[in-house]
């Protein structure tokens, strides 16, 4: 895996229009061109912009001593950050969680992601039926963030030599992610290149297209001061931050084996658990109105996932202490003595996916939540640029 760049670098491209032979000469389209990184997530968007500025070559010291940090971690941000200006030079139009493509009265919308190096615990532990749908759902939630419903995705699996029995149970996970996701796996290939990748291990990424209607689309262009966040829960680590999970590992002294302390499962069990898919609980929030923007939490966490879809001049207050925050980040946190500041802008911290909604929505929302479908308010939009928590 390569592991030097971690800001999220899809790109979009607007591309003139089709020559005279097409039957639309005023037809344009926008087509993403994904750069995989090993722990971030999809981003692409119709003319906007967006690059990642986690790290900043800081070194963060921890209580007791000098905690990890993503760059100590092998996870090159400036050298992200860095391609990512140089990509703006040659196609102005970046950013955003999904890219749109304009199709009659709807949009298509396009996302294409991998798992990063979650995979290195895939091939550690054998627990290989879970990973495809951590691949699923890093694309078809991003899409989902405007309003769209999957149609359907598509699958590559690599690997140096074919093990049919391994390639069945991420494949297996696959569909049972598209099964979650109402979403029909229409394809894939499976490459076989000796050579490439040592003995026992393979590599994955997917891309997932859905549909929306113009006039439905959700872009964050209505948010004001005073609307109501609204964090859904994850399942854990999901897929982003691996790379930072490994060294804390690794200077822990822990096996996957062992159980992670006070709750009675083991690390492994608890890293690998698989990401949460939230499109059908989105799209039926979308359905009851009052939802104005939303963010998938992945590479980056709360810090530069949320500012992505807020207009000019805003900004985000996080309430502290107002979710559960699983237990497996406090542990990562005090294994790696990593500071506050770096494990919310690493990790999602509990929370998957922010809903940026209306006051009356948030009311709503809550109301109407049980034990199966946890929400919590989690911050409010403010006067001012990116996140802070109190």
């Amino acid at each position: 895996m390569n592991s030097v760049a971690c800001t999220e670098l899809s790109r979009y491209l607007a591309v003139p229009s089709p020559k005279p032979n097409s039957t639309n000469s005023n037809a344009s389209s926008i087509i993403s061109h994904g750069l995989r990184c090993p722990t971030s997530g999809f981003s692409g968007g119709v003319l906007s912009m967006s690059t990642s500025k986690r790290n900043q070559n800081t070194v963060v010291a921890g209580a007791g001593g000098q905690g990890l940090t993503y760059r100590d971690a092998g996870v090159d941000i400036d050298a992200g950050s860095e391609l990512v200006r140089r990509i703006a030079k040659m196609a102005p139009g970046i950013g955003g969680f999904g890219g749109l493509f304009p199709l009659g009265d709807s949009y298509l919308v396009g996302g294409t992601d991998g798992v990063g190096t979650k995979l290195m615990l895939a091939f550690e532990t054998g627990i290989h039926h879970t990973i495809g749908i951590d691949l699923v759902a890093m694309s078809v939630n991003d899409i989902v963030t405007s309003g769209a419903k999957p149609l359907f995705f598509l699958d590559y699996f690599a690997t140096g030599r074919l093990d049919v029995d391994v390639a069945e149970k991420v494949i297996k996970g696959i569909v049972d992610g598209c099964k979650q996701s109402d979403c029909v796996l229409l394809g894939g290939e499976t490459a076989e290149m000796p050579g490439l990748y040592k003995e026992g291990e393979y590599d994955l990424s997917g891309s997932a297209v859905g549909i929306v209607k113009k006039d439905s689309v959700i872009n964050g262009k209505n948010i004001v001061a005073g609307d109501i966040l609204i964090g859904l829960p994850s399942s854990g680590v999901h897929s982003n931050g691996f790379s930072l999970v490994r060294s804390v590992l690794a200077q822990s002294g822990l096996s996957l084996k062992d159980k992670l302390p006070g709750v009675d499962i083991t690390i492994a069990e608890a890293l690998m658990s698989p990401t949460v898919i939230y499109v059908k609980q989105v799209l039926d929030l979308v359905s009851k109105g009052g939802v104005k923007g939303m963010a998938h939490i992945t590479g980056g966490g709360f810090t530069d996932n949320i500012p992505r879809v807020f207009p000019e001049g805003l900004g985000a207050l996080i309430y502290k202490d107002s979710w559960e925050v699983p237990p497996v980040f406090k542990w990562l946190q005090e294994a790696g003595k990593i500071e506050d500041s770096e494990m919310r802008r690493t990790f999602n911290m509990g929370i998957g996916m922010v809903l940026v909604v209306s006051p009356e929505a948030a009311n709503r929302i809550l109301e109407n939540r049980d034990d199966t479908e946890k929400a919590y308010r989690i911050g409010e939009v403010i006067s001012g640029k990116g996140v802070t928590h109190a």
